[in-house]
């Protein structure tokens, strides 16, 4: 089975989360006009700690052999280096439930508790994110992996 991107739109990824991106149309300016404040982008859904991290990503095969999910919380990722990079998701946890979303570098991503979800997926080279998860106890890693792997295809918009 082969994904094919489709483009990362706030009514396209509902069912799994937030898109992340500045609107000037919400914005407003605070620090006596010094600032643009891009107020309450995404809401983080946690029962203890929400943490702040950097997470630094490398290019691996474009395929998909996985899933995770954060059952406990939701999970947040805002690209720090501008570049396009990919998200896949899947309303349960079999591949042919899997969707690939191409997200700008200006676009991140919150992940909702329990949505099921490929780790982060770099394009062309490494780059940054900032990171807005859950910190606490208990287990908050469920992972599924598949008998045969999804190919991710660039050639081509799944949207076409």
């Amino acid at each position: 089975m082969i994904l094919r991107p489709e483009p990362l739109t706030p009514a396209a990824f509902a069912p799994f989360g937030d898109v992340i991106a500045c609107d000037p149309t919400k914005a407003f300016d605070i620090n006596d006009g010094f600032t643009t404040r891009h107020h309450a982008l995404a809401t983080v859904e946690t029962d203890v700690l929400a943490i702040l991290s950097i997470f630094q990503g490398r290019v691996r095969p474009l395929s998909v052999a996985m899933l995770e999910c954060h059952p406990k919380g939701s999970q947040a990722f805002m690209p720090l280096d501008g570049q396009d990079w990919l998200v896949v998701v899947a309303g349960q946890p079999v591949s042919s439930a899997c969707r690939l979303f191409r997200c700008r570098g200006d676009q991140g991503v919150n992940y909702r508790a329990g949505v099921w979800h490929h780790p982060l997926l770099v394009i062309d080279r490494a780059q940054s994110f900032l990171v807005v998860d859950r910190q606490g106890e208990g287990a908050n890693l469920d992972e599924v992996f598949f008998d045969a792997p999804l190919e991710i295809d660039l050639t081509q918009s799944g949207a076409d």
